[in-house]
């Protein structure tokens, strides 16, 4: 167990301008809190950041975004690292856990139109830039008559494609935009009635050694605890249902009071068959209310949405 105190530390982070940007606040948060501890960033390429001319459902999903960090946590080159918690399967390497999540950021999509047409507005066969199964199958449930093409890349990456004219529109995450200060781009905040979020999207997580007591009192002070629950009751409801990447799987969770409310839904990957709750409880079981609406999902034919999915992938993999 490490527990001594240390003058410096190395934060990992993904090269992107958003990771960097993100991972920069933690380290301003942090040495605004300790002075006397130096914190560094060492910037580590991903799997995820390698391959970027096919869909992640078909190599492996969103842990490619955390693999070679997580690697190098466990063997000591780094202290700690910061993720976008939409990017964090929900098993965690052995030795590793999330030891804080700080204030989530605004947890919608947001659509960004070549001619500035909002999402009711766009002409029937628009292209519509996404690598998120969640939103395709989301956007087509409202809109089939709209064309889903796949989107990688990084944030600046997608807005440059879509200033070349390759998509009439493209579907982004507003944490993102609004911690770049890039926000003047948006159309159109969508509604959670018609896209809502993936399980932790706009919040971040702190990820360390489970032994490194030094580093986990650290970090202690940029826990918010609201965003927490509201991030384990998202990720409770993603672990039961097995999901990734591959499924169309959405959650989120809010406060209200000294409620925990959680809304979640499976899809099919073509939008035509979307299953929707809403379930709440006290915010002290965020786990037991995840894995609560999972089943009630399950119970109303989500069973037989993942079945189809996962039916298709293991016969692509034969």
């Amino acid at each position: 167990m490490t527990n001594g105190r240390r003058s410096s530390l190395v934060l990992g982070t993904r090269g992107s301008k958003l990771a960097l940007r993100q991972s920069e606040w933690v380290r301003t948060r942090l040495q605004e809190i300790s002075p006397e501890v130096s914190v560094s960033l060492k910037r580590i390429q991903t799997s995820g950041d390698k391959i970027l001319d096919v869909a992640l459902a078909t190599i492996g999903g969103k842990g490619l975004f955390v693999k070679e960090i997580e690697e190098a946590l466990l063997r000591g080159e780094i202290d700690l690292a910061v993720h976008s918690m939409k990017d964090v399967p929900t098993m965690l390497p052995d030795g590793l856990a999330i030891l804080c999540v700080p204030v989530r950021e605004d947890p919608r999509d947001v659509l960004i139109a070549r001619n500035g047409h909002a999402f009711s507005q766009l002409p029937a066969g628009a292209q519509i830039g996404t690598s998120s199964l969640r939103r395709q199958a989301q956007l087509l449930h409202s809109r089939p008559d709209l064309k889903i093409e796949m989107l990688r890349g990084n944030l600046d990456t997608r807005l440059r494609k879509l200033r070349e004219g390759q998509f009439d529109a493209i579907v982004l995450a507003a944490a993102g935009l609004k911690r770049l200060e890039w926000t003047e781009n948006t159309t159109e905040y969508l509604p959670m009635e018609v896209c809502l979020p993936a399980i932790g999207q706009g919040a971040l997580g702190i990820e360390g050694r489970c032994d490194d007591l030094f580093v986990r009192e650290l970090v202690a002070p940029l826990n918010h605890p609201p965003s927490q629950t509201a991030v384990l009751a998202e990720r409770a409801l993603l672990h039961r249902l097995e999901g990734g990447c591959q499924v169309p799987v959405a959650a989120y969770a809010t406060l209200r009071g000294d409620t925990l409310v959680l809304d979640g839904l499976i899809a099919s990957i073509d939008g035509r068959d979307l299953i929707r709750d809403v379930v709440q409880g006290p915010p002290s079981e965020p786990e037991r209310l995840g894995v609560r609406l999972a089943e009630q999902l399950l119970a109303r034919g989500g069973d037989k949405i993942l079945d189809s999915i996962y039916g298709r992938d293991r016969h692509r993999d034969v």
